[in-house]
């Protein structure tokens, strides 16, 4: 009996010091976060929607550097695809290329230690950033990185939704093919993804080289207006109420994971009963026991106002992409969910060119053919299994 008390009271106090723990570190996020603007841009931006040809088109014009790489990637992982990718960074190196890679500590966990050793005996920086450290060890646990930037030469960039691992070029049975955005760009906005690795790198390693000249090129402005818009886990709940607010016809959210807060929910409402057409392209199949049932109670509120909510089929859905009245396009590395709201540092790219947008929405049509409504029914029927599973999303739903 006296052991079950133990036991009982251990784990009181262990949610009680992730409570305060998660509390303060959030207070001190919050105190020591700073928001970036940049200005309009204009540049040449293609679309990728799957890993092959994303990472053939990269890894040619990564063969092409001549003078330096930056890459920072949520994951990297080991296998056949990932040692691929390293060993060219580390090709490159060797010619005498500057290659700097930047991973997130907790999404790039399962790297090697030999491998990261033979990477730096090789000349390239590599460094980990977002580790957890005291005294808020829970709170920045869960702060991570998720960001995607390849910088080449300062003339050529990258962003979006794919990571490195053999799943991103559709060689996971269950996840297979995966559907993915990510942004090939060409032009001034380079400069802003370019300004946005290196600060990520300094306060990673406490290396300056946000006013290096080298690194600073001046590309020749392309046709697309665009505004890239970096996040911390603060100011993105706002900037999506702000996006939602600008609809006067329509609204396409595209996300694997939909859990929005309650200002996001209500904005969405809001836009729904003003006749405003909602349409949520969420996968079929999840990554994650509990991200499908973390998105039901929402999807309850929606449908029946009139939202329109689609289940992809042909492989796994992950991209992360807002359509506002075909005037604006958000496409970039933010789930809609919660902990992109309030703890990743994310990266997104606003679209402002009508010919970008027409590319976006193509790609959107494609998702919208190869998925399927969403049975409304289905999901509000009793299910024990479900709803302990909705339970259970619903009280860790910040950190999924």
């Amino acid at each position: 009996m006296k052991l079950i008390l133990y036991v009982i009271l251990a784990l009181l106090l262990l949610v009680l010091w992730i409570w305060i723990d998660f509390k303060l570190g959030r207070m001190k996020h919050l105190k020591h976060a700073h928001r970036r603007d940049f200005p309009f841009r204009y540049s040449d931006i293609k679309l990728f929607t799957d890993g092959v040809s994303l990472f053939k088109d990269m890894f040619s014009d990564i063969r092409s550097a001549e003078l330096h790489i930056h890459i920072l990637f949520y994951i990297v992982k080991e296998d056949h695809f990932s040692k691929e990718f390293l060993t060219l960074l580390k090709e490159k190196a060797a010619q005498g290329v500057q290659v700097r890679l930047l991973l997130d500590w907790m999404g790039s966990f399962g790297l090697k230690k030999k491998t990261i050793r033979g990477l730096r005996k090789q000349g390239i920086e590599i460094s980990f950033c977002q580790a957890p450290k005291l005294p808020y060890l829970f709170y920045s646990s869960q702060e991570r990185n998720h960001r995607k930037i390849t910088v080449i030469d300062g003339k050529t960039a990258y962003l979006g939704g794919f990571n490195i691992g053999k799943e991103y070029i559709n060689e996971d049975k269950k996840l297979s093919p995966w559907r993915d955005y990510h942004l090939k760009i060409s032009g001034e906005g380079v400069r802003d993804l370019q300004e946005e690795f290196l600060e990520d790198w300094f306060e990673a390693t406490g290396k300056d080289y946000r006013k290096t000249d080298l690194f600073h090129l001046k590309p020749e402005k392309g046709k697309c207006k665009h505004l890239i818009v970096p996040c911390e886990g603060v100011f993105l709940e706002e900037r999506y109420a702000k996006l939602i607010r600008m609809a006067r016809k329509k609204i396409v959210i595209g996300t694997p994971y939909f859990i929005p807060s309650k200002l996001l929910i209500s904005e969405l409402i809001k836009a729904l009963e003003k006749g405003i057409d909602l349409t949520v392209i969420v996968p079929g199949r999840a990554d994650h026991p509990f991200v499908k049932e973390a998105s039901y109670k929402y999807f309850r509120q929606l449908v029946p106002k009139g939202a329109k909510v689609f289940q992809f089929q042909n492989g796994f859905y992950h991209p992360k992409i807002i359509l506002i009245d075909n005037q604006l396009c958000d496409v970039g590395t933010s789930n809609f969910d919660k902990r992109s709201l309030f703890l990743n540092h994310e990266l997104n790219c606003y679209i402002y060119d009508s010919g970008c947008i027409n590319q976006l929405e193509k790609a959107l049509e494609n998702d919208l053919q190869n998925s399927t409504a969403l049975d409304l029914e289905h999901i509000s029927t009793f299910n024990p299994v479900r709803t302990a599973k909705e339970w259970i999303a619903s009280s860790i739903s910040h950190f999924l």
